[in-house]
């Protein structure tokens, strides 16, 4: 089993280097290939620009086989050869957007279980703001107010992404439609990496804050939890 990373947004940006270098050093170091999804940019054709943005970003980090996967509707997320692609990574990054687009795109295709084979046989599993949102079993989707079945990687849990600017803003509305869940508020320039059987440990500057049982708790760098 591989280990899941899930960022609270802002990536690509130039302060996600702590998480990332993280992932690149558990996917097999800097020859490890490194797949970025951008998926989630599509709806308004940033898909490339945002694509690109993730390569330089790893590049920066001295990674070596980096490439865009270009999985941008229902069509291209069942080509087998973009499946392989994925199949064959050893980190796989979901970037930012439009959470339910990338949720709906990837459910049930062949490009979604490609990921999850590598990730079932030790890759790592990757996503920021809309990518690590659909990863838990709920996610929001602000666009149309939403509570939706995510891809479940992450049970019982919702995901407040950027939860230092607007993020935390929907932990009330999400109590209450979500009582017995997990709320993860994760701010931008950080992430939350599986590091052991139900437990995680807090990457990068910022905290991640846990809503459950009508109580908050935040975790800073280093800081371990599990739930």
């Amino acid at each position: 089993m591989g280990r899941l990373l899930l960022a609270g947004g802002a990536e690509f940006g130039g302060q996600m280097a702590e998480p990332d270098l993280r992932a690149i050093e558990l996917a097999g170091g800097l020859e490890a290939p490194i797949c970025i999804l951008p998926t989630a940019a599509a709806p308004d054709n940033n898909h490339i620009r945002a694509g690109l943005n993730g390569v330089r970003w790893f590049q920066s980090l001295r990674a070596k086989n980096v490439f865009v996967v270009n999985v941008i509707d229902a069509n291209s997320a069942n080509d087998p050869d973009l499946a392989a692609q994925i199949r064959h990574s050893k980190l796989i990054y979901l970037l930012g957007g439009f959470p339910r687009f990338l949720g709906e795109t990837l459910a049930g295709s062949l490009c979604w279980q490609a990921a999850l084979d590598a990730y079932h046989e030790g890759a790592i599993l990757a996503g920021s703001s809309a990518g690590a949102m659909v990863l838990c079993e709920y996610f929001y989707d602000p666009y149309e107010k939403k509570v939706l079945r995510g891809l479940n990687l992450v049970p019982n849990a919702c995901l407040l992404p950027h939860h230092n600017t607007f993020g935390r803003s929907w932990a009330d509305l999400l109590k209450q439609r979500l009582p017995d869940a997990v709320l993860l508020g994760i701010d931008e320039r950080t992430g939350m990496l599986a590091v052991e059987e139900e437990e995680w440990e807090v990457c990068g500057g910022g905290a991640v804050t846990l809503y459950r049982s009508g109580s908050a708790r935040g975790y800073g760098r280093g800081g371990r939890f599990s739930f």
